[in-house]
């Protein structure tokens, strides 16, 4: 009988070593106030500055990319799925006003393959850069027999710090508020299953594959940015249940958004996706993002200020898209058994 051991099991300890003394130099990359030289370590390190804060609070968030991995791997274009991943966490963490530290990654796959790893890798640290977080840290793990051969899941984890009074929660939004929305770049990370319903394996990995890859948008800086400078009530991260899970998690008891259409660009792909799988609209906006990433809720006389800040800043598109009315609403086109307190009209 032959010896047996971990490597002809399907686990390479040494090329995962290699793996990590490859990538250190790009975590070292995302290095900022706070982050401590820990890269190899079992655990990470970052020292946070709380001087600023009277009373901080630690902000978590965890997600991954979801079934756009089998677009990336179909195409065979693993560089940016990286920032989905980021955007997906920090995305979240800035809802609450926090700022996001640092952040963590978990790669699992059957068998190692360095070059897709590192070129996952590179979109995580580019995702961390536009957040301005430090990645201090990640596994990257092994299976065989979990996943088959070439496929590869991720996780992420980030970590941020807000004070306690100015958390925002949507505790004070109130009727007369207005809605910006911020334009998304397309699909960002959320309706995958359902696109591949729509699109055929051909067309996805040829004529949509740019538009299939497209990372998410990262928010944090734009976001934060507008926190200092107006009366932000609420922001919603518009990624899976689309508009009406999202916002409606923000509103006080017998307050409603209202969203109206016809007020942005719709973008080509969601307007193709409608058409080709023959899906309406109520199912549209609960399941994508149709064009807008991030919802904000301001004051009526900051909404406007806040929308030509974006532009002039930050080149990001924004508009006014809906408001806040009294009253509880069914959002149109969801099945009854669902509570909405969202109409896009």
């Amino acid at each position: 009988m032959k010896k047996l051991s971990y490597k002809k099991s399907g686990v390479d300890i040494d090329k995962a070593n290699l793996f990590i003394k490859k990538i250190k130099p790009l975590i070292k990359s995302t290095k900022r106030a706070g982050w401590v030289a820990n890269i190899g370590a079992f655990s990470g390190l970052f020292k946070p500055d709380i001087s600023a804060y009277k009373d901080p609070l630690i902000v978590a968030s965890t997600d991954g990319v979801g079934t756009k991995l089998m677009i990336a791997k179909w195409v065979g274009k693993h560089d940016t799925i990286g920032i989905d991943l980021v955007a997906m966490c920090v995305n979240d963490i800035i809802t609450c006003g926090a700022e996001p530290l640092f952040f963590l990654d978990y790669l699992a796959t059957g068998k190692l393959s360095p070059k897709i790893s590192y070129e996952v890798v590179k979109g995580i640290v580019k995702g961390c850069k536009l957040a301005n977080s430090a990645l201090i840290g990640g596994e990257t793990a092994e299976l065989p027999g979990m996943y088959k051969p070439g496929n590869y899941d991720l996780a992420g984890f980030s970590v941020g710090i807000v004070d306690r009074k100015k958390i925002i929660d949507g505790s004070k939004i109130k009727k007369g508020n207005l809605i910006l929305g911020i334009a998304s770049t397309g699909l960002h990370s959320n309706g995958y299953s359902l696109v591949r319903k729509v699109f055929s394996k051909k067309v996805l990995t040829t004529t949509l594959k740019k538009e299939a890859l497209k990372p998410t948008a990262i928010y944090v800086r734009p976001v934060l940015d507008l926190i200092k400078r107006f009366d932000v009530k609420g922001i919603a991260n518009i990624t899976g249940g689309g508009f009406y899970d999202n916002i409606s998690r923000l509103l006080p008891k017998n307050i409603s958004a209202v969203i109206y259409q016809g007020i942005w660009p719709i973008l080509p792909i969601f307007e193709l996706i409608k058409k080709k799988g023959r899906i309406d609209d109520g199912e549209m906006f609960r399941t994508f993002n149709m064009g807008i990433g991030m919802v904000l809720i301001l004051p009526r006389e900051e909404v406007l200020k806040a929308r030509d800040y974006l532009l002039r800043k930050y080149k990001l598109k924004s508009w006014l898209i809906g408001e806040i009315i009294q009253g509880r609403k069914r959002p149109k086109g969801v099945p009854s058994e669902v509570e909405g307190r969202v109409e896009v009209v």
